[in-house]
């Protein structure tokens, strides 16, 4: 019992020196659209290679977490499986939140068109910045033109 303690002890030292440390990776959820840096190493040469795709599901944990990301070229899906704990990914970068309400988005590789499309995750917000940007101008004209007002009237009163 005590040997397979100490395995486990052993493995777990090596896996948490392997692991790339929490402020390395951006907070990513599936439906995100993402750039993944990629080094790709031909020979001597070593080349960086940007995968861009929707994240379509995210597996496993710890050393073992993989994302999958799934995007069209020339009109056929394709998919890539990358480990997220790997030397070779440079990095990975957030374009796009989306909207997805599964943990899962197979469902995605069925989908042709506009249809394939995810909702943005801040649809609703732009809206609402907006509004308050346009009102706050309101409020801002109103209250000179009341103080325009006040000088005219106090200004007629003399």
């Amino acid at each position: 019992m005590s040997q397979l303690k100490d395995r486990q002890a052993v493995i777990a030292s090596v896996v948490a020196d392997q692991i790339k440390a929490e402020d390395a990776l951006p907070l990513m959820s599936v439906g995100d659209t993402l750039d993944v840096h990629y080094r790709i190493i031909e020979g001597s040469k070593e080349r960086v290679q940007v995968f861009q795709g929707v994240m379509i599901s995210r597996n496993h944990s710890g050393i073992n977490e993989t994302i999958t990301v799934r995007r069209i070229v020339a009109n056929e899906g394709v998919e890539r499986i990358f480990p997220i704990q790997s030397p070779r990914i440079a990095k990975i970068e957030v374009v796009r939140r989306g909207d997805a309400r599964r943990s899962k988005l197979y469902f995605l590789r069925d989908r042709i068109g506009k249809s394939r499309r995810l909702r943005d995750q801040r649809r609703g917000m732009q809206h609402v910045e907006t509004w308050e940007q346009g009102h706050a101008a309101r409020v801002a004209e109103e209250k000179k033109a009341a103080k325009e007002a006040a000088q005219k009237s106090s200004s007629n009163d003399e």
